[in-house]
Formats: structure tokens, C-alpha cells, sequence
């Protein structure tokens, strides 16, 4: 890779980025199956091991960390054990101030537990998940979070939206981040209401997103063109400055305001994919980081592919390291 792109990832630990979204706990349940149960037709699983690990917007921000940003989260944790868990997994870093995370005891803290099974000698297969949290979140929080974007955004060179439809942005926050992407970059991952965020600097929607909101055929694009096609839509119709589709082991597509040709980029690394939880996070936070750190959107894409890359080699969710992204890019050498 270039001494461009060694120069990018030399500047991250120098960006300080905030992160706004729905804080997951992914607990992860290792297990052995052992026989039927006499109860039902199913499978009894004798229990072996389990991790709590940050997900969703938590994930964002370990990304970041990983990265070596500075980190401002905003968010809303129950005061309940799962959110414990996800407060304590980022309490002793220096860089994560907590300031702007708000913790109810209203509010139940999301999780999504997936269950393994597997014998010792195999690989361990998915084979439940069950999830645990409500869409909603108080006026009260609303007001708390709308004022606290506004402190934060005096520290902040970037912000990533991680919105996984539960509620936590009212529509006057997500107006206020149009307005803040006039003057820095905002990236925005939402999964159900990426329609809201009008204005802002770049979305980071799969391919069946692009394609609810697009209005182009839904799954699967007929080719790279009709791809091509729905980003640059994404583009004008929410008056985005870039669209970025991730399109899993075919890659990803960009598409930049004023440049009529969208820009495609293959799948980095094997597309023998292992797990694909948390890289869409990876994505979003990859972007913001290069952007704050003075990359245009063809070489902040190009980043957070190779990033992509790393993180669904992994099983579970898991963040990109800095180290393992200089690795990747061949950025630890300059030209």
C-alpha cells in the first residue's frame, strides 16, 4: 500500500470521535450437545463456557479503541448486570469517556444471547439466538442526549450513528446532525430509519437496506450497475455527500456526490467468510476515523474494506486492531 495510507492510519490516534447509538451486549453461550430431550424435539446442549462482548454501538466504539481513537459514546444502559458488563468492558480506558452514556434503571439494557453447539473436535454452529431489550427510550433521555451531542461535538473531529431501530435518537437530534455534518463528518449505519438522517455525510447501508430505501429491485441486484445505480439514489435522495453498500463476499460500492462513475472495491482478503456479526460496525467506524484523519472517500473506503476484512475472519464479534489494519493495507513500510 501507499506511504498515503500509512500516513492516514499514522493520524488516528490523534482523532477523537463520537459515537451515537443503541449499545448491545452480545453474550455468546458455548455449549456440547449431548441428546433429545424428552420435553420437546430438541436438542439438550450442556452448557461449557460464555462472554459478554461490546455489540452494536458498543462495538462502534471497541473499533475505535482498537484503532487507537478517543472516544465520546452517547447511549443509554439499564442499570442491570448487562449493562454493567458493557460499562466495565471499556471502564479502565483512558480514552472512552462515559460522560454522555445515561444509566436508568427504567430501561433494560439490550442483548442478543447466541448459542453454540458443537462437539470437541468440531466447530461450534450457531443454533438459537434470542434477544432481549424493547424499542423506547424517555423524553427525559431524548433531552439528555440532544444537549450532551452539543458538548461533545466541541471535542469531537468526526460522529457514527449506530442506530439499530431502538429508539434511542428523536427526530430533533437527528436534525441537529445535519447541521453538524456541515462542518464535520458524520457517518450514519442505521438500520431501519436511515430515511431520518437527511444531511449527513455518508450512509453505510447493506444491500438490503439500500434497496428498502432506494427503490431499486430488493435482494438480489441483477448486477453491478443496478448496485452502482441505488448508492448513487441513496446519494440524492437523502442529499448525502457518499453512499457506501456493503455487499458481503462481493465487496462494496461507493458512491460520491458530483462523481458520475460509482466506485466499486472487491472483498479484501478470503470470501470464505467466517462471521459477519459486528462488520458493519467495523465499516462505519473505519470511515469516520479516515475521514477525520484527512482521507477523501475513496481512500476511507478502501480502509474500512481491508478492515471488514479482518473482523469477519473472526468468530463472534470482534473490532480490527490498528496493528492488524496496518498488516492488511501493507501500510507499515512507506514507499
Amino acid at each position: 500500500m501507499s506511504s498515503r495510507t500509512a500516513e492516514i492510519l499514522e493520524k488516528f490516534s490523534g482523532c477523537t470521535i463520537g459515537v451515537i447509538g443503541d449499545m448491545i451486549a452480545d453474550v455468546y453461550v458455548y455449549g456440547r450437545p449431548e441428546r433429545l430431550s424428552r420435553e420437546a424435539p430438541v436438542v439438550i446442549i450442556q452448557w461449557e463456557s460464555e462472554e459478554t462482548v461490546p455489540g452494536g454501538a458498543a462495538n462502534t466504539m471497541a473499533n475505535l479503541l482498537a484503532l487507537g481513537a478517543t472516544v465520546y459514546p452517547v447511549s443509554v444502559v439499564g442499570d442491570d448486570p448487562a449493562g454493567r458488563d458493557l460499562m466495565g468492558a471499556f471502564g479502565s480506558m483512558g480514552r472512552f469517556h462515559t460522560e454522555g452514556v445515561i444509566v436508568r434503571k427504567d430501561y433494560n439494557t439490550i442483548m442478543k444471547t447466541r448459542v453454540f453447539a458443537g462437539d470437541v473436535h468440531t466447530a461450534k454452529q450457531q443454533v438459537v439466538r434470542v434477544d432481549r431489550g424493547r424499542p423506547g427510550v424517555s423524553k427525559e433521555a431524548w433531552d439528555k442526549i440532544r444537549a450532551y451531542i452539543r458538548v461533545a461535538d466541541e471535542e469531537v473531529d468526526a460522529w457514527v450513528v449506530a442506530d439499530y431501530g431502538y429508539g434511542l435518537l428523536g427526530n430533533l437530534a437527528r436534525m441537529d446532525l445535519g447541521e453538524i455534518a456541515k462542518k464535520k463528518p458524520v457517518v450514519v449505519d442505521s438500520r431501519h430509519h436511515l430515511g431520518a438522517y437527511g444531511g449527513v455525510t455518508i450512509a453505510t447501508p447493506n444491500e438490503t437496506e439500500a434497496a428498502a430505501l432506494s427503490g431499486m429491485p430488493v435482494l438480489p441486484f441483477l448486477d453491478d450497475k443496478t448496485v452502482g445505480d441505488a448508492a448513487g439514489a441513496l446519494v440524492t435522495k437523502l442529499n448525502l455527500q457518499a453512499a457506501l453498500i456493503t455487499r458481503g463476499n462481493k465487496g462494496m460500492v461507493l458512491a460520491e456526490r458530483g462523481i458520475a462513475e460509482p466506485f466499486f472495491i472487491p472483498i479484501s482478503g478470503s470470501d470464505d467468510i467466517v462471521d459477519v456479526s459486528g462488520a458493519g460496525d467495523t465499516v462505519s467506524s473505519t470511515i469516520a476515523l479516515a475521514l477525520a484523519a484527512g482521507a477523501n472517500f475513496r481512500e476511507a473506503a478502501a480502509l474500512a474494506n481491508f478492515a471488514a476484512g479482518v473482523v469477519v475472519m473472526k468468530s463472534g464479534t470482534a473490532p480490527c486492531h490498528y496493528d492488524e489494519l496496518v498488516d492488511v493495507t501493507g501500510a507499515g513500510g512507506k514507499e
